[in-house]
């Protein structure tokens, strides 16, 4: 398997193969603003040094940690602490996952079981972090006969692993407990998600905390890395994204995911998604 030195590549091999790839990064590609992808992706970051925000949930990356995210919950990378940033990511096509899984064992449950409270962090041992990194130099050296059959063993193996300790964390009900470090913001993240679907405009959410506008504009910025209206149209463009796939209308999906403006909501997902909300309806259900 090729892997990767940049994560768009590796993406697009992911969509194109419906399957998964690996791109392992030490530096900087050109930052992206707060985006989704149309595949699953999971994040493991060997220097640590930055911070994510994770819709309406925002962490501090360690080394070592791992990160889960699925195909509708936008993200953002934040603060770099070293010139040398290093990371591993896999971007997986969720219907590989659900092909690989079985009744008894669902690979994709780390990626669609999103309690109220739950941490997108998987916290990993040390031993379980040689063992990710195993299988991830296993893959990327694989060659010859039967490499795609090991490959996929390799690739389920790792998945098990991760779907084991998201389970455990989940079961523990010890999730949530550090992604929250300013309260001002983290009452405004929740307020904006809980109002996603109206018209929220600064001057509301300022008059509804009792800040200032450039107060409240200036500490979400610092917290989040992005601003409260980019905020604002990635995570409706991840919910209009999940309601194309269960089959609204484009029209209905404009209302619901808090758009209203037609030719608004019609500009700002071509360009985050690369299709138009009627296109993507139809390659979703496809």
């Amino acid at each position: 398997m090729i892997e990767f030195t940049s994560c768009k590549k590796a993406i697009s091999e992911c969509i194109q193969t419906k399957r998964f790839a690996i791109a392992h990064l030490y530096n900087e590609e050109k930052p992206m603003a707060m985006h989704i992808h149309d595949c699953y992706e999971i994040y493991y970051s060997v220097s640590g040094g930055k911070r994510f925000l994770i819709d309406n949930k925002y962490y501090e990356i360690h080394a070592g940690d791992i990160f889960i995210i699925n195909q509708y919950e936008s993200h953002y990378l934040d603060q770099i602490d070293s010139m040398v940033h290093e990371r591993i990511i896999i971007s997986i096509h969720p219907d590989y996952l659900k092909q690989l899984s079985t009744p008894e064992t669902n690979l994709d449950y780390c990626f669609s079981h999103r309690p109220n409270e739950f941490s997108h962090r998987v916290e990993l041992s040390k031993e379980q972090q040689q063992r990710f990194i195993y299988y991830i130099h296993k893959m990327a050296s694989l060659s010859g006969f039967g490499s795609d059959i090991l490959e996929q063993t390799a690739f389920t193996e790792l998945m098990v692993l991760i779907n084991s300790q998201f389970q455990a964390q989940c079961d523990l009900e010890a999730a949530g407990e550090s992604y929250q470090y300013n309260s001002q913001v983290a009452d405004i993240l929740k307020y904006l998600n809980k109002n996603i679907r109206n018209d929220i405009t600064i001057k509301c959410l300022a008059d509804h905390f009792y800040l200032s506008e450039s107060y409240i504009c200036r500490i979400f910025k610092a917290e989040t890395g992005t601003t409260i209206n980019k905020y604002l149209t990635a995570r409706r463009i991840s919910i209009a994204k999940s309601l194309l796939n269960v089959g609204l209308s484009v029209t209905e999906v404009c209302e619901k995911s808090g758009f209203h403006d037609y030719s608004n909501f019609l500009k700002a997902f071509t360009k985050a998604v690369g299709i138009s909300p009627k296109k993507y309806s139809q390659y979703s259900s496809s």
